[in-house]
Protein backbone atom coordinates (compact mmCIF):
# COMPACT_ATOMS: atom_id res chain seq x y z
CA UNK A 1 0.00 0.00 0.00
CA UNK A 2 1.64 3.18 -0.94
CA UNK A 3 1.19 6.66 0.07
CA UNK A 4 -2.69 7.94 0.08
CA UNK A 5 -4.56 4.44 0.10
CA UNK A 6 -3.05 3.65 -3.69
CA UNK A 7 -1.83 0.01 -4.21
CA UNK A 8 -0.02 0.46 -6.99
CA UNK A 9 1.10 3.66 -8.94
CA UNK A 10 2.07 4.28 -12.72
CA UNK A 11 2.63 7.52 -14.93
CA UNK A 12 -0.48 6.34 -17.27
CA UNK A 13 -3.22 4.08 -16.75
CA UNK A 14 -4.91 2.81 -19.77
CA UNK A 15 -8.03 0.87 -19.81
CA UNK A 16 -9.20 -1.61 -22.85
CA UNK A 17 -6.10 -3.56 -25.08
CA UNK A 18 -7.34 -2.31 -28.57
CA UNK A 19 -5.81 -0.70 -30.88
CA UNK A 20 -6.11 2.40 -29.35
CA UNK A 21 -5.26 1.54 -25.99
CA UNK A 22 -2.06 -0.59 -26.74
CA UNK A 23 -0.61 2.76 -29.18
CA UNK A 24 -1.70 5.01 -26.45
CA UNK A 25 0.50 2.54 -23.73
CA UNK A 26 3.27 1.88 -25.93
CA UNK A 27 3.50 5.96 -27.30
CA UNK A 28 3.69 7.12 -23.39
CA UNK A 29 6.16 4.65 -22.42
CA UNK A 30 8.54 5.25 -25.11
CA UNK A 31 7.90 8.65 -24.12
CA UNK A 32 9.47 7.68 -20.94
CA UNK A 33 6.28 7.17 -18.95
CA UNK A 34 5.39 4.32 -16.63
CA UNK A 35 2.34 2.42 -18.00
CA UNK A 36 0.16 -0.22 -16.76
CA UNK A 37 -2.43 -1.74 -19.43
CA UNK A 38 -5.39 -2.98 -18.20
CA UNK A 39 -7.75 -5.39 -20.14
CA UNK A 40 -11.24 -6.67 -18.77
CA UNK A 41 -11.06 -9.83 -20.82
CA UNK A 42 -9.09 -12.75 -21.00
CA UNK A 43 -7.76 -11.96 -24.28
CA UNK A 44 -5.18 -9.10 -26.11
CA UNK A 45 -6.78 -7.29 -29.18
CA UNK A 46 -10.48 -6.19 -28.15
CA UNK A 47 -12.54 -5.02 -31.72
CA UNK A 48 -9.64 -4.94 -33.76
CA UNK A 49 -8.42 -8.34 -33.26
CA UNK A 50 -11.63 -9.84 -34.94
CA UNK A 51 -11.34 -6.71 -37.55
CA UNK A 52 -10.80 -6.33 -41.13
CA UNK A 53 -7.78 -4.41 -40.26
CA UNK A 54 -7.89 -1.81 -42.68
CA UNK A 55 -6.20 1.77 -41.85
CA UNK A 56 -7.43 4.87 -42.95
CA UNK A 57 -4.65 7.23 -42.97
CA UNK A 58 -4.37 10.30 -45.51
CA UNK A 59 -1.16 11.76 -46.34
CA UNK A 60 0.68 8.71 -45.30
CA UNK A 61 4.47 8.39 -46.82
CA UNK A 62 3.45 5.19 -49.16
CA UNK A 63 0.88 7.35 -51.05
CA UNK A 64 3.08 8.57 -53.48
CA UNK A 65 4.90 4.65 -53.96
CA UNK A 66 1.22 3.40 -55.18
CA UNK A 67 0.31 5.85 -57.35
CA UNK A 68 -2.12 8.37 -55.93
CA UNK A 69 -0.28 11.34 -54.63
CA UNK A 70 -2.45 13.13 -52.51
CA UNK A 71 -2.88 16.64 -50.89
CA UNK A 72 -4.61 17.82 -47.27
CA UNK A 73 -6.25 20.44 -49.26
CA UNK A 74 -7.64 16.78 -51.63
CA UNK A 75 -7.87 15.16 -48.51
CA UNK A 76 -10.16 17.88 -46.61
CA UNK A 77 -12.12 18.54 -49.32
CA UNK A 78 -13.34 15.02 -49.61
CA UNK A 79 -13.71 15.18 -45.89
CA UNK A 80 -16.19 18.08 -45.89
CA UNK A 81 -18.07 15.83 -48.50
CA UNK A 82 -18.67 13.21 -46.70
CA UNK A 83 -18.42 13.46 -43.30
CA UNK A 84 -19.27 17.30 -43.32
CA UNK A 85 -20.43 19.16 -40.13
CA UNK A 86 -21.38 15.63 -38.33
CA UNK A 87 -18.19 15.80 -36.49
CA UNK A 88 -16.21 18.93 -35.13
CA UNK A 89 -14.60 20.23 -37.87
CA UNK A 90 -11.36 21.07 -35.17
CA UNK A 91 -11.75 17.16 -34.54
CA UNK A 92 -11.21 16.51 -38.05
CA UNK A 93 -8.88 18.78 -38.62
CA UNK A 94 -6.68 16.95 -36.24
CA UNK A 95 -7.32 13.54 -37.82
CA UNK A 96 -6.13 14.34 -40.75
CA UNK A 97 -2.90 16.53 -39.62
CA UNK A 98 -1.37 13.67 -37.17
CA UNK A 99 -2.58 10.66 -38.68
CA UNK A 100 0.29 9.77 -40.91
CA UNK A 101 2.54 11.02 -38.08
CA UNK A 102 1.02 8.37 -35.92
CA UNK A 103 1.84 5.90 -38.54
CA UNK A 104 5.05 6.94 -38.88
CA UNK A 105 5.61 6.85 -35.54
CA UNK A 106 4.15 3.05 -35.21
CA UNK A 107 6.17 1.80 -38.06
CA UNK A 108 9.25 3.15 -36.79
CA UNK A 109 9.23 2.37 -33.25
CA UNK A 110 7.21 -1.02 -33.29
CA UNK A 111 6.48 -3.82 -34.90
CA UNK A 112 3.32 -2.24 -36.84
CA UNK A 113 4.24 -2.67 -40.83
CA UNK A 114 1.43 -1.49 -42.72
CA UNK A 115 1.05 -1.87 -47.03
CA UNK A 116 -0.81 0.73 -48.78
CA UNK A 117 -3.55 -0.18 -51.09
CA UNK A 118 -2.75 0.81 -54.77
CA UNK A 119 -6.05 0.35 -55.78
CA UNK A 120 -9.00 1.20 -53.56
CA UNK A 121 -11.43 3.43 -53.94
CA UNK A 122 -12.73 5.63 -50.88
CA UNK A 123 -16.46 4.94 -50.70
CA UNK A 124 -17.66 7.88 -52.38
CA UNK A 125 -15.28 7.88 -55.49
CA UNK A 126 -17.63 10.78 -57.59
CA UNK A 127 -17.30 12.90 -54.44
CA UNK A 128 -14.66 15.66 -55.59
CA UNK A 129 -11.81 14.76 -53.07
CA UNK A 130 -11.80 11.01 -53.38
CA UNK A 131 -9.29 8.98 -54.09
CA UNK A 132 -8.67 6.02 -55.95
CA UNK A 133 -5.82 3.78 -53.47
CA UNK A 134 -3.40 5.33 -51.34
CA UNK A 135 -4.96 6.59 -48.29
CA UNK A 136 -6.21 3.07 -46.75
CA UNK A 137 -3.54 0.82 -45.28
CA UNK A 138 -3.55 -3.07 -44.67
CA UNK A 139 -1.66 -4.67 -41.68
CA UNK A 140 1.24 -6.73 -43.05
CA UNK A 141 0.56 -10.62 -42.25
CA UNK A 142 2.45 -11.56 -39.27
CA UNK A 143 3.83 -14.80 -37.63
CA UNK A 144 1.75 -15.35 -34.76
CA UNK A 145 4.91 -17.89 -33.56
CA UNK A 146 7.10 -14.65 -32.96
CA UNK A 147 4.30 -14.57 -29.36
CA UNK A 148 5.54 -17.23 -27.91
CA UNK A 149 3.36 -19.02 -25.17
CA UNK A 150 1.14 -14.88 -24.93
CA UNK A 151 0.14 -15.98 -28.60
CA UNK A 152 -2.77 -17.80 -26.71
CA UNK A 153 -3.72 -14.69 -24.83
CA UNK A 154 -4.41 -12.96 -28.54
CA UNK A 155 -8.31 -12.93 -29.50
CA UNK A 156 -9.13 -15.11 -31.88
CA UNK A 157 -10.50 -13.68 -35.14
CA UNK A 158 -14.01 -14.18 -36.17
CA UNK A 159 -14.67 -18.21 -37.23
CA UNK A 160 -15.95 -16.49 -40.42
CA UNK A 161 -12.19 -15.05 -41.06
CA UNK A 162 -10.68 -19.15 -41.08
CA UNK A 163 -11.17 -21.94 -42.87
CA UNK A 164 -10.72 -25.30 -41.97
CA UNK A 165 -11.31 -24.78 -38.33
CA UNK A 166 -8.00 -21.92 -37.47
CA UNK A 167 -6.52 -21.03 -40.93
CA UNK A 168 -7.12 -16.83 -41.55
CA UNK A 169 -7.53 -15.62 -44.76
CA UNK A 170 -7.69 -13.16 -46.93
CA UNK A 171 -9.63 -11.53 -50.01
CA UNK A 172 -7.18 -12.58 -51.77
CA UNK A 173 -6.50 -15.99 -50.72
CA UNK A 174 -10.27 -16.84 -50.78
CA UNK A 175 -9.78 -15.76 -54.58
CA UNK A 176 -6.88 -18.43 -55.22
CA UNK A 177 -8.73 -21.34 -52.56
CA UNK A 178 -11.39 -21.13 -55.06
CA UNK A 179 -8.97 -21.11 -58.16
CA UNK A 180 -7.15 -23.94 -57.40
CA UNK A 181 -8.44 -26.10 -60.11
CA UNK A 182 -8.06 -23.82 -62.54
CA UNK A 183 -4.91 -21.71 -62.07
CA UNK A 184 -0.98 -23.34 -61.60
CA UNK A 185 -0.32 -20.36 -59.37
CA UNK A 186 -3.64 -20.66 -57.47
CA UNK A 187 -2.81 -24.39 -56.78
CA UNK A 188 0.34 -23.41 -55.31
CA UNK A 189 -0.88 -20.57 -53.23
CA UNK A 190 -2.97 -22.93 -51.99
CA UNK A 191 -0.99 -25.55 -51.07
CA UNK A 192 1.31 -23.13 -49.40
CA UNK A 193 -1.71 -21.76 -46.88
CA UNK A 194 -2.69 -25.55 -46.00
CA UNK A 195 0.55 -26.67 -45.64
CA UNK A 196 1.33 -24.07 -43.13
CA UNK A 197 -1.52 -24.21 -41.51
CA UNK A 198 -1.63 -28.21 -41.04
CA UNK A 199 2.21 -27.73 -39.48
CA UNK A 200 1.00 -25.35 -37.27
CA UNK A 201 -1.56 -27.31 -36.12
CA UNK A 202 0.66 -30.51 -35.73
CA UNK A 203 3.08 -28.05 -33.80
CA UNK A 204 0.53 -27.85 -30.93
CA UNK A 205 -0.77 -24.43 -31.99
CA UNK A 206 -4.65 -24.29 -31.32
CA UNK A 207 -5.12 -22.41 -34.93
CA UNK A 208 -2.83 -21.34 -37.50
CA UNK A 209 -0.03 -18.45 -36.95
CA UNK A 210 -0.37 -16.69 -40.22
CA UNK A 211 -2.20 -13.77 -39.00
CA UNK A 212 -3.57 -10.94 -41.45
CA UNK A 213 -6.24 -8.38 -41.25
CA UNK A 214 -7.06 -6.88 -38.24
CA UNK A 215 -5.58 -9.59 -35.79
CA UNK A 216 -2.30 -9.14 -37.34
CA UNK A 217 -2.35 -5.57 -36.47
CA UNK A 218 -3.21 -6.20 -32.84
CA UNK A 219 -0.46 -9.14 -32.96
CA UNK A 220 2.10 -6.46 -34.06
CA UNK A 221 0.96 -3.75 -31.64
CA UNK A 222 0.81 -6.72 -28.75
CA UNK A 223 4.15 -7.69 -29.68
CA UNK A 224 5.78 -4.46 -28.75
CA UNK A 225 4.04 -4.29 -25.88
CA UNK A 226 6.10 -7.97 -24.49
CA UNK A 227 9.33 -6.23 -26.06
CA UNK A 228 9.01 -3.33 -24.18
CA UNK A 229 8.18 -5.07 -20.61
CA UNK A 230 4.33 -2.72 -20.72
CA UNK A 231 2.55 -4.58 -17.93
CA UNK A 232 -0.73 -5.69 -18.32
CA UNK A 233 -3.16 -7.12 -16.42
CA UNK A 234 -5.85 -9.74 -18.08
CA UNK A 235 -9.26 -9.96 -16.48
CA UNK A 236 -9.23 -6.75 -14.82
CA UNK A 237 -12.04 -4.46 -15.58
CA UNK A 238 -12.24 -0.91 -14.99
CA UNK A 239 -14.93 -0.23 -11.59
CA UNK A 240 -14.38 3.77 -10.89
CA UNK A 241 -12.28 6.82 -11.67
CA UNK A 242 -11.15 8.57 -8.98
CA UNK A 243 -11.30 11.90 -8.83
CA UNK A 244 -9.86 14.69 -6.79
CA UNK A 245 -9.81 18.38 -7.13
CA UNK A 246 -11.85 17.78 -11.02
CA UNK A 247 -8.51 16.05 -11.64
CA UNK A 248 -8.76 12.13 -12.52
CA UNK A 249 -5.95 10.72 -10.30
CA UNK A 250 -6.63 7.40 -10.94
CA UNK A 251 -8.64 4.29 -10.76
CA UNK A 252 -10.32 1.36 -9.18
CA UNK A 253 -9.24 -1.84 -11.14
CA UNK A 254 -11.01 -5.48 -9.79
CA UNK A 255 -7.70 -7.78 -10.47
CA UNK A 256 -8.14 -11.46 -9.02
CA UNK A 257 -11.74 -10.82 -7.91
CA UNK A 258 -10.25 -7.99 -5.82
CA UNK A 259 -10.71 -3.76 -6.44
CA UNK A 260 -7.13 -2.41 -6.71
CA UNK A 261 -6.74 1.34 -6.24
CA UNK A 262 -4.35 2.14 -9.19
CA UNK A 263 -2.78 5.40 -8.95
CA UNK A 264 -2.03 7.32 -12.55
CA UNK A 265 0.16 10.26 -11.77
CA UNK A 266 -0.30 11.79 -15.58
CA UNK A 267 -3.44 10.44 -16.42
CA UNK A 268 -6.01 7.73 -17.32
CA UNK A 269 -7.12 6.68 -21.28
CA UNK A 270 -10.17 5.04 -21.44
CA UNK A 271 -10.45 2.44 -24.16
CA UNK A 272 -12.91 0.22 -24.37
CA UNK A 273 -14.79 -0.26 -26.74
CA UNK A 274 -17.71 1.57 -27.10
CA UNK A 275 -21.28 0.43 -25.99
CA UNK A 276 -22.50 -2.05 -28.86
CA UNK A 277 -23.55 -4.58 -26.23
CA UNK A 278 -25.31 -2.02 -24.05
CA UNK A 279 -28.97 -2.04 -23.52
CA UNK A 280 -29.03 1.20 -22.10
CA UNK A 281 -27.69 2.72 -24.54
CA UNK A 282 -28.79 1.09 -26.97
CA UNK A 283 -32.24 1.96 -26.44
CA UNK A 284 -31.29 5.81 -25.87
CA UNK A 285 -29.27 6.14 -29.14
CA UNK A 286 -30.04 4.02 -31.96
CA UNK A 287 -32.44 4.27 -34.26
CA UNK A 288 -35.38 1.11 -33.23
CA UNK A 289 -35.32 -1.83 -33.75
CA UNK A 290 -31.54 -2.89 -32.67
CA UNK A 291 -31.10 -6.03 -32.19
CA UNK A 292 -28.40 -6.54 -30.51
CA UNK A 293 -26.81 -7.37 -33.86
CA UNK A 294 -23.53 -6.35 -33.49
CA UNK A 295 -20.67 -7.77 -34.69
CA UNK A 296 -18.04 -6.14 -32.04
CA UNK A 297 -17.43 -8.32 -28.94
CA UNK A 298 -19.95 -8.80 -26.65
CA UNK A 299 -17.26 -7.37 -24.24
CA UNK A 300 -18.25 -3.87 -25.63
CA UNK A 301 -21.00 -3.07 -22.98
CA UNK A 302 -19.63 0.87 -22.67
CA UNK A 303 -18.76 0.80 -19.37
CA UNK A 304 -15.85 2.62 -19.89
CA UNK A 305 -18.01 5.43 -21.50
CA UNK A 306 -20.51 5.14 -18.76
CA UNK A 307 -17.37 5.36 -15.93
CA UNK A 308 -15.86 8.68 -17.48
CA UNK A 309 -19.23 10.28 -17.40
CA UNK A 310 -19.38 9.72 -13.92
CA UNK A 311 -16.69 11.51 -13.44
CA UNK A 312 -17.56 14.55 -15.42
CA UNK A 313 -17.17 13.20 -19.28
CA UNK A 314 -19.89 14.29 -21.88
CA UNK A 315 -21.37 12.86 -24.56
CA UNK A 316 -20.68 13.83 -28.13
CA UNK A 317 -23.43 15.10 -30.55
CA UNK A 318 -24.41 16.53 -33.78
CA UNK A 319 -23.37 12.82 -35.59
CA UNK A 320 -24.99 11.33 -38.57
CA UNK A 321 -25.08 7.58 -36.93
CA UNK A 322 -24.79 6.67 -33.62
CA UNK A 323 -22.98 3.40 -35.24
CA UNK A 324 -21.04 2.01 -38.05
CA UNK A 325 -23.37 0.07 -39.83
CA UNK A 326 -23.11 -3.35 -41.36
CA UNK A 327 -26.00 -6.06 -42.63
CA UNK A 328 -25.84 -8.80 -40.25
CA UNK A 329 -27.43 -12.43 -41.19
CA UNK A 330 -27.53 -14.83 -38.39
CA UNK A 331 -27.88 -18.45 -37.48
CA UNK A 332 -29.05 -20.09 -34.17
CA UNK A 333 -27.25 -23.10 -33.72
CA UNK A 334 -29.10 -26.41 -31.57
CA UNK A 335 -27.71 -25.02 -28.59
CA UNK A 336 -29.29 -21.86 -28.83
CA UNK A 337 -26.42 -19.47 -29.21
CA UNK A 338 -26.03 -17.34 -32.39
CA UNK A 339 -23.04 -17.23 -35.23
CA UNK A 340 -23.42 -13.38 -36.86
CA UNK A 341 -22.01 -12.98 -40.11
CA UNK A 342 -21.01 -9.39 -41.54
CA UNK A 343 -22.32 -8.47 -45.10
CA UNK A 344 -18.98 -6.61 -45.37
CA UNK A 345 -17.56 -7.07 -49.66
CA UNK A 346 -17.56 -10.20 -50.29
CA UNK A 347 -21.22 -10.76 -52.02
CA UNK A 348 -23.50 -8.15 -52.31
CA UNK A 349 -21.71 -6.82 -54.55
CA UNK A 350 -21.21 -9.61 -57.00
CA UNK A 351 -23.14 -9.75 -60.26
CA UNK A 352 -26.61 -12.01 -59.47
CA UNK A 353 -27.41 -10.91 -56.31
CA UNK A 354 -30.67 -8.81 -55.25
CA UNK A 355 -31.84 -7.47 -52.13
CA UNK A 356 -35.50 -6.60 -51.16
CA UNK A 357 -38.03 -5.66 -48.94
CA UNK A 358 -41.33 -7.34 -47.57
CA UNK A 359 -42.89 -6.14 -50.69
CA UNK A 360 -40.66 -8.13 -52.68
CA UNK A 361 -39.43 -4.81 -54.10
CA UNK A 362 -35.28 -3.95 -54.12
CA UNK A 363 -34.43 -0.92 -52.09
CA UNK A 364 -30.89 -0.01 -52.65
CA UNK A 365 -28.02 -0.44 -55.02
CA UNK A 366 -26.56 -3.79 -53.08
CA UNK A 367 -23.41 -2.98 -53.71
CA UNK A 368 -22.72 0.31 -52.12
CA UNK A 369 -21.00 0.02 -48.59
CA UNK A 370 -22.09 -2.12 -46.14
CA UNK A 371 -22.92 1.43 -44.00
CA UNK A 372 -24.89 3.02 -46.43
CA UNK A 373 -26.68 -0.26 -46.83
CA UNK A 374 -28.13 -0.30 -43.61
CA UNK A 375 -28.80 3.24 -43.67
CA UNK A 376 -31.05 1.98 -46.72
CA UNK A 377 -32.88 -0.22 -44.99
CA UNK A 378 -33.76 2.08 -41.81
CA UNK A 379 -34.88 4.55 -44.61
CA UNK A 380 -37.29 1.91 -46.37
CA UNK A 381 -38.42 0.44 -43.10
CA UNK A 382 -40.34 3.90 -42.47
CA UNK A 383 -42.69 2.83 -44.90
CA UNK A 384 -42.54 -0.97 -45.70
CA UNK A 385 -40.80 -3.43 -43.44
CA UNK A 386 -37.69 -3.75 -44.06
CA UNK A 387 -35.86 -5.14 -40.92
CA UNK A 388 -34.97 -7.79 -42.14
CA UNK A 389 -34.14 -7.51 -45.50
CA UNK A 390 -33.59 -10.21 -47.93
CA UNK A 391 -30.29 -11.13 -50.35
CA UNK A 392 -31.15 -13.59 -53.06
CA UNK A 393 -29.45 -15.31 -55.67
CA UNK A 394 -29.79 -18.15 -58.04
CA UNK A 395 -28.01 -21.16 -58.07
CA UNK A 396 -25.14 -20.21 -60.64
CA UNK A 397 -24.43 -17.12 -57.77
CA UNK A 398 -24.33 -19.71 -54.89
CA UNK A 399 -21.96 -21.98 -56.24
CA UNK A 400 -19.98 -19.62 -57.80
CA UNK A 401 -19.70 -17.01 -55.26
CA UNK A 402 -21.91 -18.59 -52.13
CA UNK A 403 -23.40 -16.01 -49.57
CA UNK A 404 -23.40 -15.44 -46.38
CA UNK A 405 -22.02 -18.55 -44.41
CA UNK A 406 -23.19 -20.63 -47.15
CA UNK A 407 -19.87 -21.47 -49.17
CA UNK A 408 -19.67 -21.60 -52.83
CA UNK A 409 -18.38 -24.79 -54.82
CA UNK A 410 -20.62 -27.46 -53.81
CA UNK A 411 -20.21 -27.37 -50.25
CA UNK A 412 -22.33 -28.51 -47.89
CA UNK A 413 -25.45 -26.23 -47.23
CA UNK A 414 -28.38 -28.43 -46.03
CA UNK A 415 -27.37 -27.69 -42.53
CA UNK A 416 -28.04 -24.15 -42.70
CA UNK A 417 -31.19 -24.99 -44.84
CA UNK A 418 -32.49 -27.15 -41.63
CA UNK A 419 -31.45 -24.61 -39.24
CA UNK A 420 -33.02 -21.69 -40.67
CA UNK A 421 -30.55 -20.01 -42.13
CA UNK A 422 -30.71 -20.24 -45.92
CA UNK A 423 -34.07 -20.65 -47.80
CA UNK A 424 -34.38 -22.57 -51.00
CA UNK A 425 -36.87 -23.10 -53.53
CA UNK A 426 -37.51 -24.07 -57.18
CA UNK A 427 -39.06 -20.91 -58.23
CA UNK A 428 -38.90 -17.37 -56.99
CA UNK A 429 -42.86 -17.73 -56.00
CA UNK A 430 -42.00 -20.09 -53.59
CA UNK A 431 -39.14 -18.57 -52.04
CA UNK A 432 -41.24 -15.78 -51.58
CA UNK A 433 -43.80 -18.06 -49.61
CA UNK A 434 -41.50 -18.81 -47.47
CA UNK A 435 -39.38 -16.02 -46.61
CA UNK A 436 -42.96 -14.65 -46.51
CA UNK A 437 -42.41 -11.53 -49.00
CA UNK A 438 -44.81 -10.43 -51.78
CA UNK A 439 -44.79 -13.02 -54.52
CA UNK A 440 -46.07 -10.67 -57.05
CA UNK A 441 -43.32 -8.00 -55.90
CA UNK A 442 -40.77 -10.64 -55.98
CA UNK A 443 -41.08 -12.08 -59.29
CA UNK A 444 -41.96 -8.22 -60.56
CA UNK A 445 -38.58 -7.01 -59.27
CA UNK A 446 -36.26 -10.11 -60.53
CA UNK A 447 -37.66 -9.12 -64.14
CA UNK A 448 -36.71 -5.98 -63.68
CA UNK A 449 -33.03 -7.08 -62.46
CA UNK A 450 -32.71 -9.19 -65.35
CA UNK A 451 -33.29 -6.86 -67.48
CA UNK A 452 -30.99 -4.76 -66.10
CA UNK A 453 -27.87 -7.44 -65.89
CA UNK A 454 -28.86 -8.08 -69.80
CA UNK A 455 -28.64 -4.30 -70.81
CA UNK A 456 -25.52 -4.33 -68.08
CA UNK A 457 -27.04 -0.69 -66.29
CA UNK A 458 -29.54 -0.58 -63.48
CA UNK A 459 -31.30 2.41 -63.46
CA UNK A 460 -33.43 2.06 -60.46
CA UNK A 461 -29.97 2.00 -57.82
CA UNK A 462 -27.08 1.74 -59.69
CA UNK A 463 -25.37 -0.95 -58.91
CA UNK A 464 -22.52 -1.45 -60.46
CA UNK A 465 -22.20 2.53 -61.54
CA UNK A 466 -19.05 3.88 -58.82
CA UNK A 467 -15.48 2.70 -58.72
CA UNK A 468 -15.94 1.33 -55.61
CA UNK A 469 -19.22 -0.88 -56.77
CA UNK A 470 -16.83 -2.45 -59.75
CA UNK A 471 -13.58 -2.98 -56.96
CA UNK A 472 -15.89 -5.28 -55.04
CA UNK A 473 -17.31 -7.04 -58.17
CA UNK A 474 -16.32 -9.62 -60.80
CA UNK A 475 -14.00 -7.95 -63.61
CA UNK A 476 -14.43 -10.53 -65.52
CA UNK A 477 -17.79 -10.26 -65.77
CA UNK A 478 -19.05 -8.02 -68.70
CA UNK A 479 -20.96 -5.48 -69.90
CA UNK A 480 -21.58 -4.54 -65.56
CA UNK A 481 -19.38 -6.25 -62.65
CA UNK A 482 -21.81 -5.91 -60.34
CA UNK A 483 -25.12 -7.02 -62.77
CA UNK A 484 -26.15 -10.81 -63.47
CA UNK A 485 -28.89 -12.11 -63.64
CA UNK A 486 -31.40 -14.39 -61.27
CA UNK A 487 -32.70 -16.90 -63.61
CA UNK A 488 -31.37 -20.77 -63.03
CA UNK A 489 -33.24 -22.40 -60.05
CA UNK A 490 -32.66 -23.69 -57.15
CA UNK A 491 -33.05 -20.08 -55.64
CA UNK A 492 -31.71 -18.96 -52.35
CA UNK A 493 -31.61 -16.32 -49.99
CA UNK A 494 -30.91 -15.24 -46.23
CA UNK A 495 -32.09 -12.66 -44.27
CA UNK A 496 -30.37 -9.76 -42.88
CA UNK A 497 -30.50 -7.27 -39.69
CA UNK A 498 -28.91 -3.75 -39.41
CA UNK A 499 -25.69 -4.43 -37.25
CA UNK A 500 -23.09 -2.38 -36.20
CA UNK A 501 -19.20 -3.46 -36.55
CA UNK A 502 -18.93 -0.51 -33.37
CA UNK A 503 -19.95 2.64 -31.88
CA UNK A 504 -19.66 6.62 -33.46
CA UNK A 505 -21.12 8.32 -30.59
CA UNK A 506 -18.92 8.55 -27.71
CA UNK A 507 -16.72 10.64 -24.97
CA UNK A 508 -16.34 14.33 -26.60
CA UNK A 509 -12.81 15.20 -26.78
CA UNK A 510 -10.50 17.74 -27.62
CA UNK A 511 -7.71 17.48 -30.30
CA UNK A 512 -4.90 16.02 -27.55
CA UNK A 513 -7.75 13.05 -26.91
CA UNK A 514 -8.39 15.06 -23.54
CA UNK A 515 -11.77 14.24 -22.64
CA UNK A 516 -14.42 17.33 -22.13
CA UNK A 517 -17.02 18.07 -19.72
CA UNK A 518 -20.00 19.87 -19.43
CA UNK A 519 -18.92 23.54 -20.22
CA UNK A 520 -16.26 21.58 -22.76
CA UNK A 521 -13.11 21.79 -21.24
CA UNK A 522 -10.64 19.57 -20.66
CA UNK A 523 -10.86 17.30 -17.80
CA UNK A 524 -7.14 17.00 -16.22
CA UNK A 525 -5.95 13.36 -16.63
CA UNK A 526 -8.61 11.80 -18.32
CA UNK A 527 -8.17 10.92 -22.19
CA UNK A 528 -10.22 8.54 -24.34
CA UNK A 529 -9.26 6.62 -27.96
CA UNK A 530 -10.68 3.90 -29.80
CA UNK A 531 -14.27 3.88 -30.31
CA UNK A 532 -14.92 5.30 -26.48
CA UNK A 533 -14.05 8.65 -28.39
CA UNK A 534 -16.79 10.16 -30.26
CA UNK A 535 -15.85 9.56 -33.73
CA UNK A 536 -14.67 12.11 -35.84
CA UNK A 537 -16.29 10.79 -38.66
CA UNK A 538 -19.64 11.73 -37.00
CA UNK A 539 -21.44 8.28 -38.06
CA UNK A 540 -20.57 8.25 -41.39
CA UNK A 541 -18.55 6.12 -43.32
CA UNK A 542 -15.98 7.60 -45.82
CA UNK A 543 -13.88 4.63 -46.81
CA UNK A 544 -12.14 1.80 -45.63
CA UNK A 545 -10.44 1.91 -42.36
CA UNK A 546 -12.00 4.87 -40.50
CA UNK A 547 -12.61 3.18 -36.71
CA UNK A 548 -8.64 2.21 -36.75
CA UNK A 549 -7.50 5.06 -38.39
CA UNK A 550 -8.41 7.06 -35.74
CA UNK A 551 -8.31 4.55 -33.02
CA UNK A 552 -4.65 4.52 -33.91
CA UNK A 553 -3.84 8.71 -34.11
CA UNK A 554 -5.52 9.62 -31.03
CA UNK A 555 -4.52 6.51 -29.12
CA UNK A 556 -1.05 8.16 -30.62
CA UNK A 557 -1.88 11.37 -29.70
CA UNK A 558 -2.89 10.80 -25.75
CA UNK A 559 0.00 9.15 -25.50
CA UNK A 560 2.45 11.52 -26.78
CA UNK A 561 0.36 13.94 -24.32
CA UNK A 562 0.72 12.73 -21.60
CA UNK A 563 4.55 12.04 -22.41
CA UNK A 564 5.02 15.43 -22.97
CA UNK A 565 3.50 16.10 -19.75
CA UNK A 566 6.13 14.07 -17.58
CA UNK A 567 8.90 15.14 -19.54
CA UNK A 568 8.01 18.91 -19.11
CA UNK A 569 8.74 19.43 -22.83
CA UNK A 570 7.81 18.91 -26.54
CA UNK A 571 9.31 15.92 -27.70
CA UNK A 572 10.12 14.97 -31.74
CA UNK A 573 8.58 11.79 -33.55
CA UNK A 574 11.97 10.30 -33.35
CA UNK A 575 11.77 9.85 -29.65
CA UNK A 576 7.75 10.20 -28.97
Amino acid sequence: MTAGGWEKEVDVLVVGAGAGGMAAAITAQIGGCSVLLAEKTDRIGGSTAISGGAVWAPLNAQTDKVGHPDSFDKVWTYMRNTVGDAAPESMQRAFLKSCAAAVAFLEKNTEVKLAARSYSPDYYPDREGAAMGGRSLDPVMFDGRLLGPHFRELRDPLPEFMVLGGMMITMTDVKHLLAVTRSFTSWKEGVKLVLRYFGDRLRGYHRGTRLVLGNALAARLFKCVLDRRIEYWLNAPLRTLEVEDGRVTGATIVRDGRPLRVRARRGVVVATGGFPWSPTLRSQLYPQPTGPWSMSPQDNVGEGIEIARAAGATLGSGHFAPAFWAPVSILQRPDGTHVRYPHLVWDRAKPGLMAVNAAGRRFVNESTSYHEFVLAMYRSHQTVPTLPAFLVCDSDFMEHWGMGLALPGGRPREHLVSAGYLYRADTLEELAVKLGIDVAGLKESAERFNRAADAGQDAEFGKGSTAYNRYLGDPEHEPNACLGPLRKGPFYAVKVYAGDIGTACGIRCNEDAQALDANGQPIPGLYAAGNDMHSVMGGQYPAPGITLGPALTFGWVAGRHLARQAAQQPMALETV
